[in-house]
């Protein structure tokens, strides 16, 4: 096998803007994902992996055009077999108290501790539970279940639904509803974890962002994306949302929470509930 490029960028500790800028630029150019790495002294490490020396050089001048504080460098890695790297690395995921995430070779091995399985096929999109934000979201469904505010024939919106895990994790609660990425490959890994679970029925896979959901209005509305992104959609989020309904909003880190509430609360929401786990955070209104 051919090497892959490595474009590796590294934050220091003491520039959270720019992680949050980082997070912007990756989110537009690199939609196959990228892996993300807290280092021992505080700064974050982020790794793009491509066979494609043009985008590579684009990504590059852009990363280093908006970050000019940041390590980026370039190296070659030996290309390998996808399926056999993540069997090296993916670990079971408790979330919450009704989850666990776990990938397809597990299925007949793992001890579930009484929760209920999300069987996720690992590959390039977001979403196996082992980002923080990811837990955080399925951390909050669960607590929802667990107080009654979620049960079975609720609707739901999963924004942004990368590997389908939040969907996912809402069909196993006997809710059905709308999962909508903006990129292709993650709506095709989305339909296919959702064959994988046995809740295909319940998860209707969309390509598009809120856009794709209109025309009804849902009782839940989860979206882990950025920030930015969720500051600019306030208003069709919100136009989506049932009288009532809960919303859980992640993606961010806690240093931009605020930033996010304000751009609810000033459309008539109340302040939200925070779920944090070291630098990221989840806002709910249930």
């Amino acid at each position: 096998m051919s090497d892959l490029i490595r474009i590796s960028i590294v934050i220091a500790a003491d520039c959270p803007e720019d992680l949050e800028t980082v997070d912007a630029v990756l989110a537009l150019a690199v939609p196959f994902g990228w892996e993300e790495e807290s280092l021992p002294d505080g700064s974050v490490r982020l790794r793009v992996h491509t066979d494609n020396p043009a985008f590579c050089e684009q990504l590059l001048a852009t990363l280093r055009a908006e970050l000019p504080r940041a390590e980026v460098t370039r190296d070659s890695v030996p290309d390998t077999d996808w399926t056999l790297a993540w069997r090296d690395f993916f670990t079971p995921v408790p979330c919450g108290t009704h989850f666990m995430v776990i990938a397809p070779w597990m299925v007949d091995t793992i001890h579930l501790e009484g929760r209920t399985p999300i069987v996720i096929e690992p590959k390039t999109a977001f979403g196996t539970g082992h980002h923080p934000t990811t837990a955080l979201c399925l951390g909050a469904v669960s607590e929802l279940a667990a107080s009654g505010r979620l049960r079975p024939g609720l609707r739901f919106l999963d924004l942004g639904t990368g590997s389908g895990i939040l969907a996912i994790g809402c069909a196993k609660l006997g809710m059905t509803g709308v999962a909508t990425d903006i990129d292709m490959l993650a709506v095709e890994n989305a339909e296919e974890n959702r064959v994988i679970n046995a809740v295909a029925p319940a998860i209707d896979v969309r390509l598009g962002s809120t856009d794709a959901a209109r025309g009804e209005r849902y009782d839940v509305l989860l979206a882990n994306i950025l920030a930015q992104p969720l500051k600019d959609l306030a208003p069709d989020i919100l136009a989506l949302l049932a009288p009532g309904g809960c919303l859980v909003l992640s993606g961010l880190l806690a240093v931009q929470a605020d930033g996010v509430e304000a751009a609810y609360t000033s459309l008539g929401m109340p302040p939200a509930r925070r779920r944090v786990e070291g630098e990221w955070a989840a806002l709910i209104w249930e």
